[in-house]
């Protein structure tokens, strides 16, 4: 597995980012899916074994439980520098100002409660999951300046929103010499490619490196058009990405199979590979919960697809309304 650098900082992280919202005690949160600790045990094994090093949680992530069982696997399978533990802020985590959002309060408390919970002093990312429309951009920016300074994380990045609020966050920081994002973590994949209108040409224009979450669509650009699985049947937040221009997803869809079925590999490496060929993106953020789908990932890197494949995949694509923010 390769490496690479994010954006234009200094941090170096693996080609393909181990998303671990899949990983968590169950009971705790609203996602069915996931995987308890021993049953995630051989993921983070593998992935390490294959040169993926970066690992992508947040707080929200059944209940912070995902964080935990994040900090103890890398704890049992690596030592903490040869590892890039990435993990995010916004979401309510209990009552009160400081449970949820991006006041100096919250921030301040979150990142604290997610330490402990994954067992480091420091985070190599830490990103604000949502803008939080209710405050004063200088606040958050200045708070979480000084969450770099205090060394309890090493790198600040963002996620989900329009390109014109993120613009105005970064324009905050620089006018006040605070620590700038060096990410933006957005929906990107086949089916959700609105980013490429305005978010990816403004990050590859101001060297932000581009982590796109759901890069196989929730899993839509793998199997048939009408399989379901476990996820997708529980999955509250993912039914509300996937609702638009369905024959012309379906048709994309279609092209994932064919070009997979003639190169004789899996409908998740083409989907991946158009993904890490795109010259705005870093690294794709995938989830895990069955050996192939790690299997999959990793051999994605490899794949280089033929400009007609692209064009196939490419020609049937519709505007969609951007959802995820």
């Amino acid at each position: 597995m390769h490496t690479i650098r994010l954006g234009a900082s200094g941090l170096e992280i693996s080609r393909i980012v181990l998303g671990c919202m899949s990983y968590g005690e169950p009971g705790r949160g609203n996602h069915a899916w996931t995987l308890d600790l021993d049953a995630t045990r051989p993921f983070f094994r593998r992935a390490l074994e294959a040169g993926i090093t970066t690992f992508d949680t947040a707080n929200v992530y059944s209940d912070g439980s995902s964080e935990e069982i994040t900090g103890r696997l890398v704890k049992e399978f690596a030592r903490r520098e040869e590892v890039v533990i990435a993990t995010k802020v916004h979401g309510r985590m209990g009552p009160g100002t400081n449970g949820s959002g991006l006041s100096r309060g919250a921030i301040m408390t979150q990142i604290d409660a997610s330490l402990r919970r994954l067992g480091t002093d420091y985070v190599d990312l830490y990103q604000i999951h949502r803008f939080d429309p209710a405050l004063p951009i200088a606040e958050t920016m200045a708070a979480l300046h000084d969450v770099v300074k205090s060394g309890k994380a090493r790198y600040i990045g963002a996620s989900s929103m329009w390109t014109w609020q993120f613009a105005e966050m970064q324009h905050a920081a620089d006018i006040e010499g605070l620590t700038r994002f060096v990410s933006m973590q957005d929906q990107y994949s086949l089916l959700m490619r609105e980013e490429e209108r305005e978010m990816l040409p403004y990050c590859l224009e101001t060297g932000v490196g581009v982590l796109p979450w759901s890069p196989l669509a929730r899993g839509r650009l793998t199997r048939d058009w009408d399989a379901t699985t476990t996820r997708s049947g529980s999955d509250e937040f993912g039914k509300t990405l996937f609702s638009q221009a369905e024959e012309a997803d379906r048709r994309i869809v279609d092209a994932v199979a064919r070009i997979a079925a003639e190169r004789g590999v899996s409908r998740a490496q083409v989907a991946l590979a158009w993904v890490l060929a795109q010259p705005a993106v870093t690294a794709p953020i995938v989830g895990a919960t069955k050996p192939d789908h790690l299997e999959d990932a990793i051999a994605a890197e490899g794949l280089e697809l033929t400009d007609d494949e692209v064009l196939q995949l490419e020609a049937e694509y519709v505007p969609h309304t951007p959802t995820g923010f």
